[in-house]
Parts: structure tokens; C-alpha cells; sequence
């Protein structure tokens, strides 16, 4: 994946404190790094760059929209999607950081690409099991709504049990 020039952050000539970044995103962006289970994407991204003498703090903001397909009628709907991730950048040579909140990048760098993070928190902040709002109100008219109603099990079976074991339960 080659770098996207509008996320590249050159902090190198920027005085130290709060700076903000804000960026549109939509499907383009997410097709660059090959991710297609966004029918349409509507985001805006805001970050606030703090820069001190030995480190960055990086706060992002996201909210939008993005219209996702219903992983169990397959209707296309739209999730209000917002999330925040945080993230510190620090200044060492050869160290490799297993915390996903602690970024190290080589002494004397001049630029950081946002680019992955953004698309990484993204990702992996839209839920696991997309769910159309109108399977879960009852509000969702289609084929597959129906035919997963009828095939819903009922409630008003009686389970049969062994008169035995009833008679037990009595002595509680």
C-alpha cells in the first residue's frame, strides 16, 4: 500500500501544542487498502495532533455514516457509526511496540502516514454482526423477513418431562 499524501503528517515544522486535521472520507479511501464490505461510506475524521519536545499525542474523531449490507436478511442500511481512538507516538530506534496505544518511530523522523490507523480504528469499530433495524423492531418487510418468521421456533411448545424428576422437584 503506497502512502496517501493528504494523511502524511509532516510534524517536523510544526511549533509545539495543538494542532487539528480534519479529513472526508468515503469508499475511495477504503478501497486503497483492498476492504470492500462498505456499500457507501460517509465519514469525517478529526484529528488533534499534540506535539511535545518527545512525543505526539494523537486523539481521532469519527462519525458519519456508512451503509453496510445486513449480514442476516442481506438489505443494504445505513449505521450511524461514531468512535474515537487514541494514540501516542514516541521517538526510539529499533524498538517494535506490542501495544496498539504506543507507536515508536525512528529518532530524527520528520513524518507519520495516519492513513493506517484511520483505516485500522474504523474497521475495527464497526460491529462484528451488522444487524438491519428492522429485524429487530419487526418493522422490515422482504422475503427473507418473512420466510425468518416462519421459520422462527414457537414458544408455546410444552416441554415434556419425565413425571420422575417431577416428583423430586416436589420436594423442594
Amino acid at each position: 500500500m503506497k502512502s496517501l499524501s493528504p494523511y502524511l503528517i509532516k510534524f517536523s515544522g510544526l511549533k509545539d501544542g495543538l494542532h487539528c486535521f480534519n479529513y472526508e472520507l468515503g469508499n475511495k479511501f477504503f478501497k486503497n487498502f483492498d476492504y470492500y464490505d462498505f456499500l457507501d461510506a460517509k465519514l469525517l475524521a478529526n484529528l488533534e495532533l499534540e506535539k511535545k519536545s518527545t512525543l505526539l499525542n494523537l486523539k481521532f474523531l469519527f462519525s458519519g455514516e456508512i451503509d453496510v449490507q445486513c449480514d442476516v436478511s442481506m438489505e443494504s442500511f445505513t449505521l450511524q457509526f461514531e468512535t474515537d481512538y487514541s494514540v501516542v507516538v514516541k521517538f526510539k530506534n529499533n524498538v517494535v511496540s506490542s501495544d496498539d496505544k504506543v507507536v515508536f518511530l525512528p529518532a530524527g523522523s520528520h513524518s507519520l502516514d495516519v492513513s493506517r490507523m484511520i483505516y485500522e480504528s474504523i474497521v475495527l469499530a464497526v460491529p462484528q454482526k451488522k444487524v438491519h433495524p428492522g429485524i429487530e423492531n419487526g418493522s422490515l418487510k422482504s422475503e427473507i423477513a418473512k420466510k425468518l418468521e416462519e421459520l422462527k421456533p414457537k414458544k408455546n411448545f410444552k416441554e415434556k418431562t419425565d413425571p420422575r424428576w417431577d416428583k423430586l422437584k416436589d420436594l423442594l
